[in-house]
């Protein structure tokens, strides 16, 4: 054993300067870089994420359609020329403005799969005749434009304003129109965990009273029976919203709408109960075509016409759904035969 260290030990010395550099190269490889790295899609089955009590079972499947993204570093950019499959895709295409940190991004995709959730919950539960109820609601900051200076974050939670609690962000657009431009506005919030009270004037545009923030309302629901959802740590973002509700929504009822079909699918869902655009659809279709799936449920409009273009050109055998709304998208599923 004495032989070995003393060899190690001989070694390093030898060579130092060829372990510092191999080091120096191995810390370089592993700097963040403003960039996404675009690995592929596939799909997954959402039913092992929600858990309704008394379920119905389906004989099919609802599956959550995903592009696989990597934090790029040096090493994972560099690798992306060699593989053809992977791409690269700034950063910047996510920030709402240009001093907006990768953490930035990271909260406000988090939030969104949570906002996504908790608003498939209230439509599953509407639609299906079942209790749901608000139990709470908060209001976050998700964006601090540039144009405007005031000492509000990404990721606070607004408590009041000016002592007054609001339920929405139209609540608070409401109270600011009762003020004028450049009066003081005193905003109770939580950051980190910790209360802070600051202070901030108020701006205006087209003759409107404004923050200079963008918030957003997460509502939290109670229902009967329950129903918990649990996603990765490694999902986020809003686009899963469709197919989640579905799934709540098929194990509340007894008509299974699934009609043992396979269905892979991919949209937002919006307060008012439409189906939003996404992102990526491309790969979302590859990876469900390649993962044998019956159906792709999708948005109507542009998300629809770029999968039907991308079908005809890879000559994918995938039949695809394209829906406007919940209420759309539930109709057209009850009809597959």
């Amino acid at each position: 054993m004495k032989k070995f260290f003393r060899e190690i030990k001989d070694y390093i010395k030898e060579e130092w300067l060829f372990i510092i550099v191999l080091l120096l190269i191995y810390f370089i490889l592993q700097i963040n870089v403003n960039y996404y790295i675009i690995t592929g899609g596939g799909i997954s089955n959402v039913s092992s994420r929600i858990k309704v009590e008394e379920k119905y079972k389906g004989k099919g499947s609802f599956n959550i359609s995903y592009v696989t993204e990597l934090q790029g570093t040096v090493f994972s950019y560099l690798v992306s020329y060699l593989i053809p499959s992977w791409e690269r895709e700034s950063a910047d295409l996510y920030k709402y403005s240009t001093n907006e940190s990768i953490e930035d991004i990271e909260f406000r995709s988090d939030l969104d799969l949570k906002v996504a959730s908790n608003t498939a919950i209230y439509w599953a539960y509407t639609l299906a005749k079942k209790e749901v109820e608000e139990q709470s609601s908060n209001l976050y900051v998700i964006t601090s434009y540039e144009n405007y200076k005031n000492p509000l974050q990404v990721g606070d939670e607004i408590i009041s304003i000016d002592g007054n609690e609001y339920k929405t962000v139209q609540e608070y657009r409401d109270y600011f129109q009762t003020k004028q431009k450049g009066d003081t506005v005193s905003i109770n919030i939580i950051r980190n965990n910790k209360k802070q009270t600051l202070e901030t004037s108020l701006y205006e545009e087209d003759d409107y009273r404004i923050l200079g923030v963008g918030l957003q309302k997460l509502s939290k629901y109670k229902t009967i029976p329950e129903v918990t959802i649990q996603f990765k740590k490694s999902e986020s973002g809003p686009s899963g919203g469709l197919i989640t509700t579905l799934e709540i929504y098929n194990q509340l009822t007894k008509k299974d709408i699934t009609k043992g079909y396979k269905i892979a699918g991919t949209g937002t869902i919006e307060e008012d109960g439409t189906i939003g655009q996404i992102g990526g659809v491309e790969h979302k279709i590859l990876g469900a075509s390649s993962a044998k799936a019956d159906y792709f449920i999708l948005p109507n409009g542009e998300n629809y016409k770029d999968a039907l273009k991308y079908c005809k050109e890879k000559k994918l055998k995938i039949k695809l759904i394209a829906v406007d709304s919940i209420e759309d998208a539930i109709e057209k599923l009850e009809a597959l035969k």
